[in-house]
Order: structure tokens, then C-alpha cells, then sequence
């Protein structure tokens, strides 16, 4: 006679340290004999002591006489009984795994497909927009050079965007002139009592950024900056790498505090813009904002190796 509820205990005990603490450290990480060694290890050691708390309980409440007990066949049925549990619940739980995985997966490349289709649907009106653009500086009068040059610009910042931005990577100096481009277009726009200062200094050949991340920066400054004709209305945009190929961007507008809440440089385009840096650059960049007197500064780092 031997105690068979012990068997709960160790069996449960067994899987939630084989779960937890074996199969992170060595199954995951390709440790395959370590993995099973281990295995055999907690279900010996387990059933050890199973066999002798039920040796134990036997002979102290159950009263059995000695030559009625046999520990090595105790010790076996235990070792087997506890194996065979683990091996039987770990295996379900790794097929349950597995299928919840895969529908992710399929649910994922459903998910990656209406994104794409999405995209293809979203380039039609700007390509179409950037044919017509064309059409329209061709019927505009040569001696009106200002509002051909305005419709070039808008141009090539459709042109970036649409041909582009597709990509995961784009060159850094391609980058740095939709800025100036996407400046020069935002002043045309403001009358000449807005001050822009900017200085893109990019020397380093070769470095790549993903697209249109410090844009989002810099068209916050010009949504936000201050309009008033007692004082003077600014824009600094400062773009430079290191020696180490990080880039910096430092952003800064003045503003008017009685028409800027608290949650005015929080919207939805800082939003996606911290998701992307934690999704493409993890670890590798920082993202400051402060605000001191009526000027807001944004400062973007990132590690482009």
C-alpha cells in the first residue's frame, strides 16, 4: 500500500519548474542535452523524495510492516508515474503553444497583407495628385515664378513620400533634403515675421535612417509656433552626426502658452513616432521634450550603426 495522492504534489511541483525555470535557460535556447538531462534529473530527485515521504507516511500512519514495503520498486513506479505525468502535460502544453503561435503567425500575415493592400490603395490619390501637379506648373504663367516654385517643392516632397518612404531604409542625405525642402515649403507659407534657422550638417557618406522620423518634429514646430507681432516668432532646427554615427536632431519653436495646453505636443504624430523608434531603433535612441519660457525644444538621437 503506498500514499497516491504524493503524486499531485511532485507532478505539479515537477512541471511549473521544468516550465519556468528549465525549459528558458536551456530548450529555448538550443540546449538540447542539458535540457533532457535536466529533465531526468527533476523527475529522479522528485521521485526520491516521493518515495520516501511515501515509505514514510506508510510505516508512521498506516502502520505497514517493513517486509511489506520495497523501496526500489517504490522508487520505480514513482520515477515512472512522474515521468510519464510531465512528459504527458508538457507535451500538450508545448501542441496548445504551437497552435496559438501559428494562428498569430497566419493572423499577422493576414494582418501584414491588408496593410500592404491598404498602402496600394492609399498611393492612388497622391499618385494621381502628383500627376495632376505636373499638369498645373504647366499651365502656370513663367513670369509668376513664385507659385511654379511653390508647386515644384510641394512636388518633391510628393515624390519623396510616395516613391521613397515604401522603403524600411532610406539614404540620410535624401532625408535631410525633404527637410530642407519640407522648411523651404512651410516658409512660403508664413509671412516674414517667422525666423527659421536651420542647419543640417550630415558629412558622414553611406548612413541610412529610417524615413520620415525627425520630420515629425519639425512639423510640429511649425504647427505650434507662436504668431504675435510683440515679439519674435522662431524656428530652430538643428541636424548633425557624430563621429560614432549618431544622428541628432534638436527642434525648437517658440510658442504662445495661452493657446498651448499641456497635451498640445502629445498627439497622435509624437505617439507613432515613439512606437517606431521602439519598434525599429530599441535601445539605440533618445527622446527628450522640455519647455522653458515660451520656447518648446524636442531633442531625437539615434544610433544609425
Amino acid at each position: 500500500m503506498t500514499i497516491e495522492f504524493c503524486y499531485l504534489i511532485f507532478i505539479t511541483s515537477d512541471y511549473y519548474f521544468i516550465r519556468y525555470f528549465i525549459i528558458p535557460r536551456f530548450l529555448e535556447k538550443k540546449k538540447y542535452i542539458v535540457f533532457i538531462l535536466s529533465c531526468i534529473a527533476v523527475a529522479a530527485v522528485s521521485a526520491w523524495i516521493r518515495a520516501l515521504l511515501a515509505l514514510y507516511i506508510s510505516r508512521n500512519y498506516f502502520h505497514l510492516q517493513t517486509n511489506q514495503l520495497d523501496f526500489p520498486e517504490l522508487y520505480l513506479n514513482s520515477v515512472l508515474a512522474i515521468s510519464f505525468w510531465i512528459l504527458l502535460i508538457l507535451s500538450g502544453k508545448m501542441i496548445l503553444d504551437s497552435i496559438y503561435y501559428q494562428n498569430q503567425l497566419e493572423a499577422a500575415g493576414q494582418e501584414k497583407i491588408k496593410a500592404e493592400l491598404d498602402f496600394l490603395k492609399a498611393q492612388i490619390n497622391p499618385h494621381s495628385l502628383f500627376n495632376s501637379l505636373n499638369t498645373i506648373y504647366g499651365y502656370i504663367d513663367k513670369n509668376n515664378q513664385v507659385a511654379r516654385n511653390i508647386v515644384l517643392q510641394f512636388s518633391e516632397l510628393l515624390r519623396y513620400q510616395l516613391y521613397d518612404c515604401s522603403l524600411d531604409k532610406v539614404d540620410l542625405e535624401k532625408e535631410m533634403n525633404y527637410i530642407r525642402n519640407y522648411v523651404a515649403f512651410q516658409q512660403l507659407r508664413k509671412d516674414n515675421s517667422l525666423i527659421v534657422d536651420l542647419a543640417i550638417h550630415t558629412a558622414e557618406k553611406g548612413l541610412q535612417v529610417a524615413p520620415l522620423m525627425l520630420v515629425v518634429l519639425v512639423e510640429n514646430a511649425f504647427k505650434f509656433v507662436s504668431n504675435t507681432a510683440d515679439k519674435t516668432n522662431r524656428i530652430t532646427v538643428r541636424i548633425f552626426v557624430t563621429d560614432n554615427a549618431v544622428l541628432h536632431g534638436i527642434i525648437s519653436n517658440s510658442f504662445e502658452p495661452e493657446y498651448i495646453s499641456d497635451s498640445s505636443h502629445k498627439g497622435i504624430g509624437l505617439v507613432n513616432l515613439r512606437r517606431r523608434l521602439e519598434l525599429l531603433y530599441p535601445g539605440k535612441y533618445t527622446f527628450i521634450s522640455k519647455t522653458e519660457a515660451d520656447l518648446y525644444t524636442t531633442e531625437l538621437t539615434i544610433n544609425l550603426k
